[in-house]
């Protein structure tokens, strides 16, 4: 979670704009494939509740992977050689999707996940106009993909 604050602050003009902000954790020349372990370690670590009960007056902390729902499971794959795609499986109905005069959309709850993910995902990734993106990511849902491109760009 840290993290993701500092690369946040790090958007600010703080911080090296062409690297994401876990982009040393795996060295320069690391293998999609290594990365892909490591957004996985990073997911799994971002399930575990750390945080107190939250005293009534207090706000609470809120974050959209340890909040959502414990049955949903993530796939995180290397399909081609600059590609890392992450796939939320697993969804419950009422959670993930909202209905509107009949149409059925994605919640925002899923959208923020879906959001959370990229963040991660970016965090290990570099690239801007001068340097080359490391690789392309997306999110994907019951296949359709609610993030594609070069996440955070």
């Amino acid at each position: 979670m840290l993290d993701r604050i500092l690369k946040r602050s790090a958007r600010d003009g703080s911080g090296d704009p062409a690297h994401g902000a876990r982009h040393d954790r795996v060295g320069r020349h690391a293998g999609l494939s290594h990365i892909a372990d490591a957004i996985r370690d990073d997911i799994a670590f971002a399930r575990v509740d750390f945080t107190a009960a939250t005293v009534p007056g207090q706000p609470a902390v809120h974050d959209p992977i340890r909040d959502a729902p414990p049955g949903i499971t993530y796939l995180v794959e290397t399909p081609h050689d600059a590609g890392v795609v992450i796939t939320i499986d697993d969804v419950p109905r009422d959670w993930g999707w909202v209905s509107e005069d009949g149409i059925e959309t994605v919640s925002p709850a899923l959208r923020a996940l879906a959001d959370e993910l990229a963040d991660i995902m970016d965090g290990y990734n570099r690239g801007d106009a001068d340097v080359g993106h490391r690789f392309f990511g997306s999110v994907r849902v019951n296949g359709e993909t609610l993030v594609w491109g070069s996440p955070g760009s």
